[in-house]
């Protein structure tokens, strides 16, 4: 690896809050900033950023940069990022995020960037949406493949779905999310303190959007008095969230924590529950089987993988870190 130490890598992302993706980066970057010239553009400010601040790495605010369609912030953004590849001049640009990796993929692009890698943290077009929105998600995954030199996907399930992208299919690299199997966890007891002493607690943790499907279990609760529900995370749902525990009168039984690590939390649950719609690979599902939670899981993108695997070792961050590198030293 010593021959790689002057090669820059340039990650790119839309959001900068803390999720899957974004913490797919941050592992990358900081496990990878002694070895590789490293550095990090992003697009709304969040968790993400100050975290990578607090480590040394370089990062860029690309201000134009956000989730939603808009044709003058995204055409905007397109140039920031142009913009930015060719100052930076880097060898590789990973892209992460549907809307980071289109318009960055074709930046790169006209950049001339050597190395374009493209990492699917779940393929956008499975969302459960109206058939013309999936096939805009469709199109836009796609044409982020075409141009992308390689592209990494998170499970065996997006694999397939991959590999029938037209002329992308030689292109395709399974590299699963991976943690420290030897992380240590917290008590929990912020969890356990919040409810009646001796109840059965199901617990979930994820980001308060729509594909987290968190609502579920707020259904369940009412319609079963014994249930007592936890949920952390934050986001665009938690105050439609909050309105329903209030419609429902649960605040004694279900309760909203907000933003926690999960190493802090996962000793206060009797089960972990995963109700998404959608998943690529999630890492906080890989944490509740590390903690030996018993686990109630919708089957989506990888969950199954997880659940059924004998092997944990395919999971390790080691393991990850050693395949993306392998992938940057590919074509040179």
């Amino acid at each position: 690896m010593e021959t790689l130490a002057r090669k820059k890598i340039l990650y790119v992302i839309t959001k900068s809050n803390w999720g899957g993706a974004q913490r797919y980066v941050f592992d990358l970057a900081t496990a990878l900033q002694n070895t590789f010239e490293v550095h990090v553009a992003f697009g709304q400010e969040g968790l993400l950023a100050q975290k990578l601040q607090a480590a040394g790495i370089s990062t860029s605010h690309v201000k134009a940069l956000q989730r939603d369609v808009s044709i003058h912030s995204d055409v905007k953004s397109f140039f920031e990022l142009l913009q930015l590849f060719r100052t930076e001049k880097p060898d590789v640009v990973h892209l992460n995020s549907s809307k980071a990796a289109g318009i960055g993929a074709l930046a790169a692009r006209l950049a001339r960037v050597p190395h374009i890698i493209f990492t699917a943290h779940g393929w956008p077009f499975a969302e459960k949406r109206n058939i013309v929105w999936r096939l805009f998600a469709l199109l836009g995954s796609w044409a982020t493949a075409l141009l992308s030199h390689v592209v990494i996907v998170v499970s065996k399930n997006d694999l397939r779905v991959g590999k029938r992208l037209l002329l992308c299919s030689a292109k395709m690299h399974l590299i699963y999310n991976g943690i420290d199997l030897h992380m240590r966890f917290g008590s929990g007891e912020n969890i356990r303190n919040a409810f009646p002493s001796g109840v059965r607690i199901v617990g979930t943790i994820g980001e308060l959007t729509h594909n987290k499907n968190q609502i579920a279990l707020i259904e369940q609760a009412k319609n079963n008095p014994s249930l007592y529900v936890a949920i952390v995370g934050d986001g665009e749902d938690y105050l439609y969230l909050k309105k329903k525990i209030e419609e429902y009168d649960l605040d004694t039984r279900v309760k909203l924590f907000g933003f926690m690590p999960a190493s802090e939390v996962l000793r206060g649950f009797d089960v972990f529950a995963l109700p998404s719609l959608k998943e690529g690979l999630p890492y906080v599902l890989l944490e509740a089987k590390v903690a030996s939670l018993p686990i109630v899981a919708e089957r989506v993108g990888g969950v199954g993988e997880i659940l059924d695997t004998k092997d944990m070792g395919v999971f390790s961050l080691e393991h990850m870190i050693q395949k993306t590198v392998s992938l940057y030293r590919y074509r040179w």
